[in-house]
């Protein structure tokens, strides 16, 4: 059977085979043909190196990937992969030393590879004192994108473990993962909120009805994260829930970051007031310490020029092109958000971002141009009594942070670039909205949809206000609106979306699903 055609069970069935082996002891002649030319030292787990979280794939970019995981120790990453199941000819790449200044975490890039074809590819770590000792293999699986027509699925959700909504086994823990991963997407974008790093885990929460809702807990979880180690805390809580391990093994991911990977509602240069909670106060040295985490945690490709930067672009196909913007890191403060002219405190993605944003839409040729957006354009988020977190800011003309939203959708507009959708989260529940310029405030703008999901395991929300600058209206919305705030994952209220895009008619069919990945609203946007 072809590698590019194994059916959902034969991808199943191969991860179980490589979990088996992964825990088992290795066969000598795997590593003396493929590792070393020496047969490999049969040793106790205890001397050599082990894979602790797994392994994830992220970035696909064409031929390229990056394959990401984390030794326990000093070790070298190797990462063999191939076409074939049984590893036949596969290739293998010696990656760098994973050690104490990344919390042992690596990442390989993996390019030229075959368009069209399910990779297989399985993670060593060895050791640095004994070259002959080696890790238990961890494996996992992607597919690449498709060199002619094929239809494109991919997913994508935010907001992991929030509210003190954490893995809870009784549940099935973050079981949403397994819904995803059951649909088997071409990818998945994260669309922030991976961590909460500032909302403690408790063992124990009391629900409504009196029954109790029971986490795993672990220390670095137990407090607001301030510390480097207790960033990286974070993450791994996350990895500790099975349903994740799985479903980074067989789904990419495409990764950007929001506010509580540091802080609710952070900007740079804020200063923590009237929060005991903080020892330290300065969230600029708070989110420095964040963000390395964040990308020493996730599968993301280090930009060559500037390796913080987040905001990136990838070329799918020629159906799809997708823009992920940060919304974070060159925002201004949060403000009333009402100022007149445009300045450096109304930025939100930042002139550099914005300009990056336009060049690469005007050139591109995709059919489907997708902007990950962390937070949504016409829902109003306050901060506060009287400052607000995006760029809503209350009905009326465009003013404060919208001021750049209206110079980028003018400017898609008078260049005429087509078949823009915006996907976001932040919100925790999902719904569609369509902006029409015939009942907006601004109007030099296209049509255009927006759709929100999430949570993916955090407390539920909404729904929020909208504001009617660029003229919004709810096709859809997953909530009712007396909903007691920060339900929790066991109310069902957790959504993720999903995007197909039919390779011959090349229709965009949006769904919204709920935490059993049932179907709960579902449009088709035709191509200009």
């Amino acid at each position: 059977m072809k590698p590019n055609s194994l059916t959902n069970l034969n991808r199943r069935q191969f991860l179980i085979r490589a979990t088996l082996t992964s825990g088992g002891i290795i066969a000598t002649n795997l590593f003396s043909k493929s590792l070393a030319k020496a047969p490999a030292i049969i040793t106790s787990d205890k001397i050599r190196p082990s894979i602790p979280y797994g392994v994830a794939s992220g970035d696909i970019n064409g031929k390229n990937a990056v394959i990401w995981s984390r030794s326990d120790r000093p070790a070298k990453l190797i990462v063999e992969y191939a076409t074939d199941q049984s590893f036949r000819g596969a290739r293998r790449v010696v990656g760098p030393n994973a050690l104490e200044d990344s919390d042992f975490t690596a990442r390989v890039y993996l390019n030229d590879l075959p368009l069209n074809e399910q990779i297989f590819y399985r993670v060593f770590f060895q050791d640095l004192d004994n070259t002959k000792i080696f890790s238990a293999p961890v494996t996992g699986t992607f597919r690449t994108p498709p060199a002619y027509r094929r239809d494109i699925l991919f997913a994508w959700s935010g907001d992991t473990a929030g509210q003190g909504w954490g893995i809870n086994p009784e549940f099935g823990g973050m079981k949403i993962y397994e819904s995803i991963r059951k649909l088997n997407p071409d990818f998945f974008i994260h669309s922030g909120d991976n961590i909460y790093a500032d909302g403690p885990i408790q063992s124990e929460v009391t629900l409504d009805d009196g029954s109790i809702w029971k986490n795993i807990t672990t220390p670095e979880k137990s407090k607001v994260a301030e510390t480097l180690a207790e960033f990286r805390g974070n993450y791994k809580y996350n990895l500790l829930d099975e349903n994740i391990l799985r479903f980074n093994a067989e789904v990419p991911l495409l990764v950007q970051w929001d506010d509580h990977e540091t802080r609710n509602n952070w900007y740079p240069g804020q200063i923590i007031v009237n929060d005991d909670r903080y020892t330290v106060n300065d969230v600029s040295l708070l989110a420095e310490r964040a963000k390395q985490a964040f990308l020493e945690y996730t599968p993301i490709r280090f930009n060559k020029e500037d390796p913080k930067r987040i905001y990136r672009s990838f070329k799918y196909t020629q159906l799809l092109d997708i823009f992920m913007l940060d919304e974070r890191t060159y925002r201004g403060p949060n403000t009333e958000n009402r100022q007149t002219q445009a300045s450096a405190e109304t930025a939100f993605i930042g002139e550099t971002q914005v300009q990056w944003l336009k060049k690469q839409l005007l050139k591109s040729t995709a059919t489907w141009k997708v902007i990950a957006s962390d937070m949504p354009i016409g829902l109003i988020v306050p901060d506060g009594p009287v400052n607000f977190e995006n760029f809503a800011n209350g009905d009326g003309p465009a003013l404060g942070r919208e001021l750049e939203l209206a110079d980028l959708l003018q400017f898609i507009n008078r260049k005429n670039i087509k078949n823009v959708v915006w996907l976001t989260a932040d919100v925790h529940y999902a719904a569609a909205h369509y902006y029409d310029p015939n009942k907006a405030q601004f109007t030099d703008f296209k049509p255009f949809w927006e759709f929100v999901a999430g949570p993916l395991n955090s407390g539920t929300f909404g729904p929020n206000q909208l504001d009617n600058t660029f003229g919004p209206q709810v096709k859809f919305n997953s909530i009712p609106p007396d909903l007691k705030p920060n339900r929790p994952p066991s109310d069902g209220l957790q959504f993720f979306g999903t995007v197909k895009i039919n390779s011959y008619t090349e229709v965009l069919t949006v769904a919204l699903h709920n935490l059993s990945g049932e179907i709960i609203y579902t449009v088709d946007l035709q191509p200009e």
